[in-house]
């Protein structure tokens, strides 16, 4: 599904059942998955990344240049919430909590590809509770990207780890952090959850042989790669991957190949089912066949 600007970076679903997507020039799009047809809602005059519904008239937009922004999709009224820079994704719970991720403290968009290869680890998970009070809930994260809840827990996505963290929030465990479902075949994005229960992760870019000896590799040696001309440094591959992951932190479903005109899987939505997925670098937002509901037990 071709769109007018690069780069719709991750895909919700509105009530209507249009898709919801934010674009590299700032503007925020309204989608008719059949027919392609698009408005502009509203414009972060930054650059939109990860995104969640709230309600139905309400999105949380994580700007990279912004910070965690409210839209109002019935006038196109911005608001910003918590001017953090890489706000990267956010969900939220009915009593308006919200959960969101800054993906790196050192790094900007532009340089995404310095804290991977540097791998300081300074992603964080926060909370902004609905008085207004911003808590840190995990910190050192490998640049902490997609976030959903789960049961009694935040799950988040370590881009840079190849993992999914789990932060149980309530319960027994409180306070509790675990590696999830580590060692991923590739780099989790933004994360979505199905009407079936199931938690899908697009996959940006598949494990890379050389980014994982250079991890290896003394801090020196991990900065003097990253000095080195774009051309040099791992870009984009030409390979689509979502994994779809059940309750109990186990793969479901795993779907790899290459679409036409499209690649770095950054976002997906599940809807009416298919797979509407997003890019930061395609101008397209691809769309796939939706495996079949497996109902679930979320342990």
């Amino acid at each position: 599904m071709r769109l007018p600007a690069n780069g719709p970076e991750d895909v919700v679903v509105d009530r209507q059942g249009d898709l919801l997507t934010g674009v590299a020039d700032g503007r925020i799009l309204r989608v008719d998955p059949d027919s392609g047809r698009n408005s502009v809602v509203a414009d972060t005059g930054g650059r939109p990344l990860g995104m969640h519904l709230m309600g139905d008239d309400e999105l949380l937009v994580c700007d990279a240049e912004q910070g965690l922004l409210h839209l109002d999709l019935r006038t196109g009224g911005l608001r910003t919430l918590h001017a953090v820079p890489f706000a990267s994704n956010a969900v939220a719970d009915p009593d308006g909590t919200i959960y969101f991720t800054q993906s790196s403290r050192r790094f900007g968009l532009a340089h995404w590809q310095g804290d991977i290869l540097e791998h300081s680890g300074t992603g964080r998970l926060l909370r902004l509770s609905p008085d207004g009070q911003v808590d840190v809930l995990l910190d050192d994260l490998q640049f902490a990207n997609g976030v959903v809840r789960i049961a009694d827990a935040a799950v988040v996505a370590e881009t840079g780890a190849y993992r999914l963290t789990r932060l149980f929030l309530s319960g027994h465990r409180a306070g509790q952090r675990e590696m999830w479902v580590p060692n991923l075949p590739g780099s989790p994005d933004n994360l979505a959850m199905g009407p079936d229960g199931t938690l899908w992760a697009a996959l940006a870019n598949p494990r890379d042989r050389l980014l994982d000896l250079a991890l290896r590799c003394p801090p020196i040696v991990r900065k003097a790669i990253w000095a080195l001309p774009d051309r040099l440094l791992p870009g984009p591959r030409r390979t689509v991957r979502l994994v779809g992951v059940d309750g109990d932190g186990r793969i479901s479903h795993d779907l790899c190949g290459r679409i036409d005109g499209f690649r770095m899987a950054t976002g997906v939505a599940s809807y009416g089912g298919h797979l509407y997925v997003g890019s930061l670098v395609s101008s397209a937002i691809a769309v796939l066949e939706a495996p079949p509901n497996r109902p679930q037990t979320v342990r």
